[in-house]
Formats: structure tokens, C-alpha cells, sequence
């Protein structure tokens, strides 16, 4: 039985996560993806799937992060009835990131008709801005870097949202799953968000075992909340992200000093402390971090506005998942405390409260999606506070090539959001310590699992091949030397659309 693997987002770039495993007649996929940036990159997502979404067995899910489930409602459209499996932690988190994705959808598609009243309807496709070919991705980095809060067409409704949570099946962490006929998988925790999972998925066919273990996004070592990544040590094929596979973060306690001194200084200029983050996970542990400073007396109290709906409901459900923290978070539960909470933190729930608080009494900090300004709330704070000397943006999470955050970030000095331009005059800061995502020293101790595992036989558990994913090329590029060189294991970098036979 041929086995390959075909390589559909997540390559030569961080976002558009999605992997296609083929076993014979069986085929699973790993991951379905939104692919984020630019309003280019975005418009990949309108492109059709390279696989007829009804012939795929199952859909296998890391987590719950909008560049690994935000098409599945797509492919649902498209035809595919298979079980959706994920921990429960992931699948309730989805279950809102989708749901809120479809709103945003839904919302940008009405403000595009309010500014363009004379355009006809359109269809669910949208003209199509790029070919879909290997060369796309290096194109798209070209392109200059902007934002938009309008769209033609959503991609997928309320309803869509609907008949893909009738497919969600919950796996436990090390249940043994058997997706299909001679397929089995196993969740082990990664550590990165809630429900975060490492996928380790094993073809067997006439006695002989091939495994594949696919990183999903790797969380940092003792950082608060959840458990640390898991390390694993057996597989046939590796595949690792490589986000921060060219940079070292800065050490924790650095990044929660940095965090004091910009509220501070914000809190002295009496401006604004915008703060840019994906609403599963970051926003959770930078509460976490506020409250702790907070109590310990080495910040003011600013009021605090949670400009995320989806933040809100997702602290909701990291509280009804205790079985997923490390034994600090446990402990603080068990002794009636929550490190979820600020004290009079604000939550908005619809437009009109997120557009009050630009008239708000300053000083305050705002928290709103998305991370990498690409989308969501956080743009039309950026249309207010740009251009305020008095306020700061600070970026506690990655910024992908071609994004309007990575530009910002790197001294960009106008931004463009719905086509118009704003001067950036307000301060622009960054600490890396927030991450979600292992640096290059934690992805090469996770990796090396692997390489200490013995001769060069994968029966000893060592890969005949690591494939390095989820990065930009010169991060991937760069966490691929260390490989080769520094454990002498093959790897190698697919770009898209490559299909891999791993076994004939």
C-alpha cells in the first residue's frame, strides 16, 4: 500500500495549515487552516480544495487557532461528512473561533455592501486575485503589506458553522484512535493553547507500521497555565512547525518586566496601551500576567478592556477544562482563585460598546484580535490610536511576512486599512517572552528527542525524514541547518503543493 502525504498550507508561511495523508484508497487530512496576511494571502482561502472533500476519510485537528480550523466550514461546503476529531478542549474552542469567524465574515461582507451599494450580488466566489500554483507563496511576500475590514463574500455562514460542529469527535490525550481501517492516531499535549495536540498517526498494512508525528504548534517550556510540550521520541516522519525556528525568546521574566514598564509609561502619558492578540491563549496569559502585577503592586490599575467576544467565551472555556493546566494553575484553582481574571476588566460584546471606548477616560489598555492585525477589531483601533503620540501598540506575539503587524513592527511608518493611510505616530514595542510558540533552542530540544533515539533505522525510532513547516522560509530555512547539522537527521523543506511518497 502507497503511502504519501501531500503538503496544501502551512509551507514557505505560517498560516493555511492543512496536510493530506493518502493510504491506499484511505485519506486523512491534518488540519484545515484559514490562510492569513495580506488581503491577498487571505483570498487563498477562496481557491478550490486540490482534493474532492468528500473523499477524505477523516479530519484530524491540533487546535483550535484560526490558520489550523478556520476552513473547515468550507470543506464541509464542499462535501466531506467525515468525523472531525480533537481533544475536547480544541474541539469547544473551535466550536467559537468558527462561529466568530462566520459573524466577522457575515459583517464584513455588509460594511462592503454599505460602501459599494451600487456593486450586483455576487457568488460565494470571489474573483480570484492569484493562480494557485507551487510559486504562490513567494509571490504573496512580495506584495505590500495592508488590512481590510471588508469583504465581497463570506466564505461560510452561521449554518455552515452548524453542520460542522455535528461532525466534532472528542479523543483524549494517549487514547489510541482508530480513524480508519489499519489507521490509528494518538493526541499527546503540545502545550501551546488549550487542547493543543501533537498528532502521532501510524499506517499499518501486512504487519509493517509506518507513523508520522506532526508537531502541530508547539507551546514554550514553564509558562504559565498549561502543561509543557510532550516530547516523543519514535517515528518514521516528522513534521515540525519552525515559526520561531531562527530566534531565542527572551526570558519570561524580562517579558513580564516589559509589560510592567509599558503599562507604566502608558499610565504616565495618560494615552492608550493597545494590545494586539490572538484571543485563544496570548490574551489569557497576559491577564494572567496583569493580575499577578496588579496584586503585587508593581503596575497601576488601569481599566482594562477585553475587545474580544471570543476572548471572553474562550476564558470560559479554559475554566471548564482544569484537567489541561500545569500543577501551578491547578493549585490556584483548588485554593479559590482564578488566574483568568483582572479585576474590572471590561468585556465588549458588540460594535458599538468596541467603538465607545476610544471616548473613554484615559489612561486604559485595550486587548483585541487579531494578533497580527490582519482582521478583527484591533483595526479599527488602529484607525484611532496610530496616529496618537500619547498611546503605544505593543506586540506580544509572532507577526508573519507580509502582514500589516510585521510591517509596523519593523518600522513602517504609514498604515494601510481599508485603503486609506494612517501615520503611524504612536510607540511601537515588542517582547517576544509571550509566545506562544517554542523558540528555536525549545523546537531543537523537541526535535532531538528524536535524534537520541538511536541508529539510523526508523525501527530504533529515528525519522528517515523531517519535514520543516509552519515558518517563513528564511525561519524554516535556517531551523532546517540546525537539523542536518547539529543531529545529522534528513530533512527536508516541501513547498506547496508537493506530494511526498513515503512508503511505495
Amino acid at each position: 500500500m502507497t503511502i504519501a502525504i501531500q503538503f496544501l498550507g502551512a509551507v514557505e508561511t505560517v498560516t493555511g495549515s492543512q496536510y493530506l495523508v493518502t493510504a491506499g484508497e484511505r485519506r486523512i487530512l491534518v488540519d484545515c487552516g484559514f490562510f492569513q496576511g495580506s488581503p491577498n494571502e487571505v483570498a487563498r482561502n477562496r481557491m478550490p480544495f486540490a482534493f474532492e472533500a468528500r473523499t477524505v476519510d477523516a479530519l484530524l485537528l491540533t487546535h483550535a487557532h484560526l490558520d489550523h480550523c478556520g476552513r473547515i466550514p468550507s470543506l464541509v461546503r464542499a462535501g466531506f461528512t467525515g468525523p472531525i476529531h480533537a481533544t475536547p478542549g480544541t474541539l469547544d474552542l473551535t466550536e467559537i473561533v468558527l462561529r466568530d469567524a462566520a459573524k466577522l465574515q457575515d459583517e464584513a461582507e455588509a460594511r462592503w455592501r454599505r460602501h459599494h451599494p451600487e456593486a450586483a450580488d455576487t457568488s460565494d466566489e470571489e474573483t480570484a486575485v492569484e493562480r494557485d500554483d507551487p510559486g504562490m507563496p513567494a509571490r504573496l511576500r512580495q506584495a505590500d503589506p495592508e488590512a481590510a475590514t471588508m469583504s465581497r463574500a463570506a466564505l461560510y455562514h452561521a449554518t455552515d458553522v452548524d453542520a460542522t460542529v455535528r461532525l466534532f469527535r472528542p479523543v483524549q490525550y494517549e487514547q489510541t484512535l482508530q480513524v480508519a481501517p489499519g489507521i490509528t492516531a494518538q493526541f499527546h499535549d503540545a502545550g501551546h493553547i488549550l487542547g493543543s495536540a501533537i498528532i502521532e498517526l501510524t499506517v499499518t498494512d501486512g504487519g509493517v507500521a509506518t507513523t508520522i508525528v506532526f508537531s502541530g504548534d508547539l507551546g514554550r517550556c514553564d509558562t504559565p497555565i498549561l502543561r509543557d510540550p510532550t516530547p516523543i521520541s519514535h517515528a518514521d516522519f516528522v513534521l515540525v512547525e519552525s515559526t520561531y525556528g531562527n530566534r531565542e525568546h527572551g526570558p519570561m521574566a524580562q517579558a513580564v518586566e516589559d509589560l510592567a514598564a509599558a503599562v507604566s509609561e502608558v499610565a504616565g502619558g495618560r494615552g492608550v496601551l493597545l494590545v494586539p492578540s490572538f484571543a485563544i491563549g496570548r490574551t489569557q496569559e497576559v491577564v494572567w500576567e496583569l493580575d499577578r502585577l496588579l496584586r503585587d503592586g508593581r503596575i497601576p490599575k488601569l481599566p482594562l478592556f477585553l475587545d474580544s467576544p471570543m476572548a471572553s467565551r474562550a476564558s470560559d472555556v479554559y475554566l471548564r477544562h482544569p484537567e489541561d493546566y500545569d500543577e501551578e494553575t491547578a493549585a490556584l484553582l483548588r485554593s479559590g482563585s482564578s488566574p483568568l481574571e483582572y479585576p474590572g476588566e471590561q468585556f465588549t460584546n458588540d460594535a458599538q460598546q468596541s467603538k465607545a471606548i476610544r471616548t473613554q477616560p484615559r489612561p486604559f489598555m485595550v486587548v483585541a484580535s487579531s494578533g497580527m492585525l490582519t482582521g478583527g477589531r484591533i483595526l479599527h483601533h488602529l484607525k484611532d490610536f496610530l496616529p496618537d503620540p500619547a498611546s503605544m501598540l505593543l506586540f506580544i506575539g509572532y507577526q508573519g511576512q507580509g502582514s500589516l503587524g510585521y510591517a509596523i513592527q519593523h518600522g513602517a511608518k504609514e498604515a494601510r486599512i481599508d485603503g486609506q493611510i494612517y501615520p503611524v505616530r504612536c510607540k511601537v514595542r515588542s517582547i517576544s517572552g509571550f509566545s506562544a510558540h517554542a523558540d528555536e533552542h525549545e523546537l531543537e530540544d523537541w526535535v532531538r528527542n528524536f535524534a537520541r533515539a538511536g541508529g539510523a533505522a526508523a525501527a530504533d525510532g529515528r525519522p528517515k525524514t523531517v519535514f520543516v513547516v509552519h515558518g517563513d522560509p528564511e525561519a524554516a530555512s535556517a531551523f532546517a541547518d540546525r537539523i542536518r547539522g547539529d543531529m545529522g537527521l534528513e530533512v527536508q523543506l516541501p513547498s506547496y503543493l508537493q506530494e511526498v511518497i513515503l512508503r511505495p
